[in-house]
């Protein structure tokens, strides 16, 4: 006879509860340094590793100008559309960060292989698609999890990974280029390291159990969940969807053609392959130092002082085309480039809450949009004076046109005063408006 209350060995739960205890969750800390290391995949190797590479391929022969500038536009139309897409279905996050970085992976190797401008044009769009999805999913799944696990504030260390993946293969291809390396080498190296990557952190991206164990639990809530139940577009949605699309078109001549901008303001320098991984580390600082950013702060305070200083960078490399002047330029504009993206999401899901992928899909893709049009621009101006001037001060003035959007939402959205009902703000608004 069995036992009261007791499971038989095959009861479906009884399966559960045994294998239970087998999984361990992931820790805060965990959790953010698997995000860092998603982003240095999809963004730092999937989408970045071109910019250093492409004066090799130039070198090689491979391609020219114009047509890296199309290769570029063709990722970033590619990223458009997976941010596009992110706007349309509500898949299980995690599951999308792992196809994100497999197609990552497999389109890095696709560089490696010949087949000229209609095969890498085909690779290069795709890439820009898995590393939008990797980008959205990898912020929202990681910015939820910290949320339940009530560290929210180590959210700016995932977006370090960029940056951190930046340096390595800024670095990287500058010692390639000494060892006489051709780029087809330089994407082959960056694949053996991607596969290294997405292996350590492949088991961090699951469900998480206690979603299944217990149906009934609800995660811990922000004070941003508590107080935004509904999702609208409305007028403050689209001006920061607007804001951040600036950002797309002012920051990417700089992370697409700067190697090659340095070569041709200072032939023959060692420098010229050394300020790329400078943007990276600068990026990667800036997200770092976005970590001991209070939650309490304005997001959009801190977005107009960001598109600020970035539009200052940019606008040095015009006006001090030198090696320092260069150097702090890249810092620069490396600084605010993924920590204006770890506060314009936390704005997003201040807004929307759980429902924040949608608008940060929206977002990604106005930012895909700005990013569409930079390369073009960009060569366009270089074949009609010659040099990369015009296109970087277009570039500063979308920054600084950016810096204004965000001082003007202060004022005309303000932040509900400590103590204040959610159901006040918006009348309170209103009156600003």
């Amino acid at each position: 006879m069995p036992r009261p209350h007791s499971l038989e060995p095959e009861h479906p739960a009884a399966r559960v509860a045994a294998a239970a205890p087998a999984r361990r969750e992931a820790g805060p800390l965990a959790v953010a340094l698997a995000g860092l290391v998603s982003l240095a995949v999809a963004m730092g190797i999937g989408r970045f590793a071109f910019t250093p590479l492409l004066p090799m391929m130039l070198h090689d022969g491979t391609v020219t100008l114009d047509q890296g500038g199309w290769l570029a536009t063709g990722n970033y139309i590619g990223y458009f559309i997976g941010a596009a897409v992110c706007m349309f279905i509500q898949p299980d996050a995690a599951r999308m960060v792992r196809w994100g970085l497999v197609a990552t992976v497999l389109l890095t190797l696709g560089m490696a292989l010949p087949g000229g401008m209609p095969a890498w044009s085909l690779w290069r769009a795709a890439a820009g698609v898995a590393s939008a999805l990797a980008m959205v999913y990898t912020a929202a799944w990681c910015l939820q999890r910290l949320a339940e696990l009530g560290r929210p504030e180590l959210a700016g260390l995932i977006f370090c990974g960029p940056g951190l993946g930046i340096v390595v293969t800024g670095l990287g291809v500058s010692g390639m280029v000494g060892a006489g390396w051709h780029a087809d080498h330089g994407w082959l190296a960056f694949t053996a390291l991607a596969v290294v990557l997405v292996a350590a952190v492949w088991r961090i991206f699951v469900a998480p159990a206690v979603a299944a164990a217990v149906p009934h639990a609800r995660p811990a809530e922000t004070d941003a969940d508590a107080d935004i139940r509904t999702a609208r577009l409305d007028a403050e949605a689209w001006m920061l969807t607007l804001a951040y699309g600036l950002a797309g078109f002012g920051y990417i001549i700089t992370a697409t053609f700067l190697p090659v901008i340095a070569r041709q303001a200072l032939p023959g320098t060692v420098w010229a392959d050394l300020f790329w991984p400078i943007f990276g580390a600068g990026v990667a600082v800036g997200a770092f130092l976005a970590t001991r950013v209070g939650m309490r702060h304005d997001n959009r305070k801190l977005l107009a002082l960001l598109y600020g200083m970035q539009a200052l960078g940019v606008a040095i490399a015009v006006v001090l085309p030198s090696v320092a002047g260069f150097a702090l330029s890249s810092l620069l504009a490396g600084l605010p480039f993924t920590a204006l993206v770890a506060f314009a999401m936390r704005e997003a899901r201040r807004l929307w809450g759980p429902r924040a992928p949608r608008l940060m899909g929206l977002m990604t893709a106005s930012y895909g949009l700005g990013q569409i049009a930079g390369p073009p621009l960009a060569t366009a101006l270089v074949a009609h004076s010659g040099g990369f001037a015009g296109s970087l001060a277009c570039a500063a003035a979308a920054l600084a046109l950016g810096a204004l959007v965000f001082a003007w939402m202060r004022r005309a959205w303000p932040l509900p005063a400590a103590g204040e009902s959610v159901s006040s703000a918006p009348s309170r608004a209103a009156k600003v408006r």
